[in-house]
């Protein structure tokens, strides 16, 4: 481990799954390290662990809520459209591995599938905290929320810029659609009318003609 990020997570994940599990943690630390990410990193497992530290009352299940962002981002390849997938798959396996009950592998698969489309039913208590937390992001402050999507724009620098603007806008205005972008009571006071503004701007830069 060589940023007090990397131990920080290290610990977190010994402390939820014990420190047998130790090999199965430092894998997944690693693949957040994984050189061509440049926002699904480290920095954003570490951010999201405190989103959910602070609404993790709002679940039914607060360990397979924990899971879930240690495995949601796992497989990231800008490449495929499946990373979700595979994500829960080795979610799944890896859990299966570790002696974890059926139920809890069962719910972690599910909640890691969920963030591709950030989209849990009402009553998904363990789905709208997991969710929340991955997208409190789009609530930053202007120089944070630039920094997010400059960092997204990296992951994607081999695309050229009017497929990447395309691309962008339509998970941008896909977003928000949603009638809800959050889905915790505390999230939605906190994050909502912040996040839905970011949204618009970066829609409207998308727009403009490119210099």
């Amino acid at each position: 481990m060589s940023s007090e990020v990397e131990r920080e997570l290290l610990e977190r994940w010994m402390t939820l799954a014990g420190r047998a599990a130790e090999p199965v943690g430092a894998d997944l630390v690693h693949r957040y390290s994984e050189p061509h990410r440049r926002y699904h990193t480290v920095e954003h497992l570490a951010a999201m662990l405190r989103v959910i530290d602070e609404l993790i009352d709002q679940a039914d299940d607060a360990a397979a809520v924990r899971y879930a962002a240690f495995f949601h981002d796992a497989v990231y390849a800008v490449d495929r459209a499946d990373n979700e997938e595979r994500s829960a798959e080795l979610a799944e396996a890896a859990l299966e591995k570790l002696g974890a009950p059926t139920e809890l592998v069962r719910e972690v698969g599910r909640l890691v599938r969920l963030t591709k489309t950030h989209d849990p039913a009402r009553e998904d208590r363990n789905g709208g905290v997991l969710c929340d937390a991955d997208l409190a992001v789009l609530a930053a402050d202007e120089p944070g929320y630039a920094a997010y999507a400059a960092a997204v724009r990296a992951e994607y620098i081999h695309v050229p810029d009017e497929l990447y603007r395309a691309g962008r806008t339509a998970v941008l205005e896909g977003l928000a659609r949603q009638p809800r972008l959050f889905h915790t009571e505390i999230a939605r006071e906190r994050y909502e009318s912040a996040a839905r503004a970011n949204l618009q701007r970066e829609l409207a830069t998308l727009a403009e003609p490119p210099h």
